[in-house]
């Protein structure tokens, strides 16, 4: 593996910005998690392409509309171009768990969308994620997951005794910087 990864998948909520029980439904919900924007921007100036695999049901129960999606987006990549940093795609998935749809985490699809739009393979690509559907889709997509402790990576750790194995940081900014060490992360 080289040095940094070529391209790094992070999901959005309790990764990049604070959770929220009642969803994040417009751009004032949307508060960054100290640190995230700056590792994000580290990535970028490291070389690495840097996207974002959301599922946004909120938009199937009817509770924001993909426009209010996109002012939450405009609102993350302004702050981000702040702090000179961005990000290459925003990949989400707008349907609700009964849909049973195929990009949904923890199906594969947002991840597979990811590959094909960056002509890259998955393999030894970190999914930073924090919550077990992170997880589930990362390896089945192929790629690498890395668990962050912040948002609900704290609960997730603690209930899923399978990820003992797993990469996991207190939150983005200590995964991205064990990433730029150079260190395996899988």
């Amino acid at each position: 593996m080289s040095k940094v990864p070529r391209l790094v998948i992070l999901d959005r909520d309790g990764v990049i910005n604070e959770d929220s029980g009642g969803y994040i439904k417009s751009p004032e919900d949307w508060v960054p998690i100290p640190g995230s924007l700056e590792a994000i921007a580290r990535l970028n100036h490291a070389g690495a392409v840097v996207t974002v695999a959301t599922n946004q049901s909120g938009i199937g129960r009817g509770l924001f509309s993909i426009n209010e999606l996109n002012r939450i987006h405009a609102k993350f990549r302004d702050a981000l171009a702040r702090v000179g940093g961005h990000v290459d795609g925003i990949f989400f998935c707008p349907h609700t768990p009964e849909a049973q749809c195929k990009c949904r985490k923890p199906a594969p699809g947002l991840l597979r969308a990811i590959s094909l739009r960056f002509a890259t393979g998955l393999r030894d690509i970190p999914m930073i994620g924090d919550s077990l559907r992170d997880i589930e889709a990362a390896r089945a997509a192929n790629a690498s997951p890395v668990l962050v402790r912040s948002g609900k990576g704290m609960y997730t750790q603690q209930n899923s005794p399978d990820l003992h194995n797993l990469p996991c940081f207190n939150d983005l900014a200590d995964a991205v910087d064990h990433l730029l060490s150079g260190q395996r992360h899988s």
